[in-house]
Order: C-alpha cells, then structure tokens, then sequence
C-alpha cells in the first residue's frame, strides 16, 4: 500500500517538469515531507477549465485531499480509506471505475514511506513473545533524483447539506494507484541485512507512470478499457533505491528535511 509520503517540489518546479497550463498559485501548498491521509496535495490532471465554455482540456497543477469520496457516497468519511486502488481491480470496483474512465491524475512525490517488519521480530511475534513487532521505515525514491509521479484517480463529491456557492460544498479528492511490488535488486546499496528488493519491505507499492506515460494517463478522452489498462503496467525494476530513515515519519506531526536523510543511528542495527 502507500498510506505516507514526501511530496517537497516547490509548485513552480512541477508546472516545468509537468508542462501545466494553469496554476492558482493561492492553491500553493508548504513543501511536505510527511504527507499522510485526509492531507491536501498537489495533483496534476487534464479538464476544461472551471467556468470555461471551451471543452478543451488544459493541463492543471490543482489541490486535493487525499482519500477518494465517490460520488454516490453518504458522507466524506470513507474517504480515509479509500487512499489506494488496486491496478488489477480498478476498472471494475464501484468506487473507481468511473474516475478510472475519465477522471485521472498524476501525484508528484519525491518518494513514499513503507515499514519492515525485521525477520526476527516476525519470529517473536510468531511464537507470542511480543504482540507488537518494531518496525523499521524506508523511504523509497527514484535512484536518479527525478520525480515520482505516482498514478491516481480524482472524483468530486457534493454535500447535500450546504447550499450552492457554499466553499465546502463542493470535495474533490484523490487515491493512489498501487501495484505489486518490485521482487528485483533494488538500485544502490541496502546493507548486508537489509531489503534486497521492495517486495521485501511490501508486498505493493504505488504504481509510477514514466513520462512517455503522462499524456495518455491524463487524457480525458482515451476511454477503452484495454488501452488504459496497458498503462498500468510498472516501470522497469531496477529503478528504486530503498534506505532506512529515522522512526520519526511514524508520528504525522513531524515534517521537516530530515525525516528523508538516511538513518545510520542505534535503532536500525538492532532491527536488523
């Protein structure tokens, strides 16, 4: 899955990496290295204009909540549930297979978090001498530095209970699409007794699109199930570096440069 990551890229960098057309920079979002569910985040997606008469899609650098509200739900409160869809399932579950057809995005990231679990830890737990196994976080990242557009889905959800024109009448929210995670040798170094591949760390991972991927993902109008289903498909392995960080990125409140750095302190020798 992918419930935590860091998302740093000031906005005027992702309108260049992105080629966007329109940004509201009273939308700009605080560099963020520990972006959690329910969190507003940056998202790139092609959509006529709102209150335009021409149907052209522009490319647009918008803000959203993270943890998709379908649109026939009751209440937002499924939303911090909804942070992942599935790649293999996400044609045909109610809650995306309409997004899935038409309302597609991308959310840059500069990497995710994902907690091991140490093999000596998962014995202890197996054999009920501790209930709650320590776990180490990773940070995953592109091996090159570039930026890690992760697959997503959006949808808008009106609350019926505020009146039209209302600010917070009117949800638009997102979900991160997750794929199998990798089972080849990660890139760069993970230590003697370190992960030795993203499957290692867990079982899914998001789901990065490479750039020749972004225009067909974000484009509206490519509705045939096969072709967007063929999008789907992971990058080359080989491209993720994985390193251990500090336990720092478990608690939500903490966000500063430093829950990134690589962490060679105590508590990672003892896990491992």
């Amino acid at each position: 899955m992918c419930g935590r990551y860091a998302a740093s890229r000031r906005p005027e960098d992702l309108v260049g990496l992105f080629g966007v057309e329109m940004w509201e920079p009273a939308e700009t979002l605080a560099p963020d290295w520990n972006v959690a569910p329910t969190k507003q985040v940056h998202a790139v997606l092609d959509r006529p204009l709102r209150g335009s008469q021409n149907p052209r899609p522009v490319r647009q650098l918008r803000t959203l909540t993270w943890g998709l509200v379908p649109g026939w739900a009751q209440s937002p409160d499924m939303g911090a549930k909804m942070i992942n869809a599935r790649a293999e399932t996400v044609h045909e579950k109610p809650a995306y297979r309409r997004p899935f057809a038409a309302r597609r995005c991308l959310l840059p990231a500069d990497g995710y978090y994902e907690w091991m679990t140490a093999p000596n830890e998962l014995q202890l737990e197996q054999e009920g001498r501790r209930k709650r196994p320590r776990k180490q976080p990773y940070f995953v990242t592109p091996a090159d530095g570039s930026v890690m557009a992760m697959a997503g889905l959006y949808e808008f959800w009106r609350d019926g209970t505020l009146p039209d024109g209302h600010p917070r009448a009117w949800w638009s929210t997102c979900t991160v699409v997750t794929t199998e995670a990798e089972t080849a040798p990660l890139a760069g170094p993970s230590g003697e007794d370190g992960p030795k591949s993203l499957a290692d760390i867990h079982p899914r991972m998001p789901l990065m699109l490479l750039p020749e991927r972004w225009n067909a993902w974000l484009d509206p109008a490519r509705r045939p199930q096969e072709e967007l289903r063929a999008l789907l498909e992971p990058p080359p392995p080989g491209m993720m570096r994985a390193y251990p960080v500090s336990t720092e990125v478990s608690n939500v409140r903490n966000n500063s440069p430093e829950l990134v750095r690589e962490w060679t302190g105590p508590e990672v020798g003892t896990l491992f």
